[in-house]
């Protein structure tokens, strides 16, 4: 359920594996953090009231890697509340609660990499109805799991400044941010969390599988998802 950035040395795995079960929909058993589900008939929805503005949660920054560098420069132009490690501290029993005050949601992923779209969109921010601003694979590959219009991409934007002033101008257009919203009546997001779940499809998969591939070097077959 990890990047390369996380997962190292993969060279001695070399030789060791015939399938893989990754958040890669190229893998053999595919495990993505959420997905969309198309509803049998249109539902109506309440988008919580919105008290504030642009939100983000996180522990770890990762040296190098472009969310720290765009978070900085975005922060120039509109206030963002941090939370997490060395910042507002925040009890899981708060999250929803807290985050759902907020109208946007920094949903910056630590890798720019094939299929990698975590739970920061998924959970984070549509469980808190927050609209997630992302940063990380492109929008090409965002919109092969979620609707286009469900997102913020911030490669759509020449600057984090134009970014900051899209932002602002939806906080000041009550219809045009709600657009944001049009999609939950069409669809609903659905995660499938724990392991059980992931051993489960692995066993069906292993089950299944009419044949196996050959993967001779793991690590190699891994950093292909890179070149997003």
């Amino acid at each position: 359920m990890e990047p390369p950035l996380i997962i190292k040395n993969l060279h001695f795995l070399d030789n060791m594996f015939n399938m893989t079960m990754t958040f890669r929909q190229d893998s053999d058993v595919y495990r993505p953090y959420g997905r969309t589900e198309a509803l049998r008939e249109p539902q109506s929805f309440t988008i919580p009231v919105k008290s504030k503005l642009v939100a983000w949660v996180v522990s770890k920054w990762y040296p190098g890697v472009r969310r720290n560098e765009y978070y900085k420069e975005l922060n120039k132009y509109i206030p963002i509340d941090v939370y997490g490690k060395s910042h507002m501290k925040l009890s899981w029993d708060d999250f929803y609660t807290t985050v759902s005050q907020y109208k946007f949601y920094l949903a910056f992923e630590n890798s720019i990499y094939k299929d990698y779209i975590t739970e920061k969109l998924w959970s984070n921010a549509f469980d808190s109805w927050a609209v997630p601003v992302v940063l990380g694979t492109t929008r090409k590959n965002y919109e092969r799991f979620l609707p286009g219009e469900a997102f913020i991409h911030v490669d759509d934007f020449p600057s984090a400044k134009d970014l900051a002033d899209y932002l602002i101008q939806l906080d000041n257009d009550d219809e045009r941010y709600k657009n944001y919203f049009n999609w939950r009546s069409l669809y609903r997001v659905r995660r499938e969390t724990g392991w059980d779940n992931h051993y489960c499809k692995a066993c069906r998969a292993l089950r299944q599988a009419p044949d196996y591939q050959v993967i001779p070097s793991l690590e190699k077959w891994f950093l292909e998802g890179t070149n997003v």
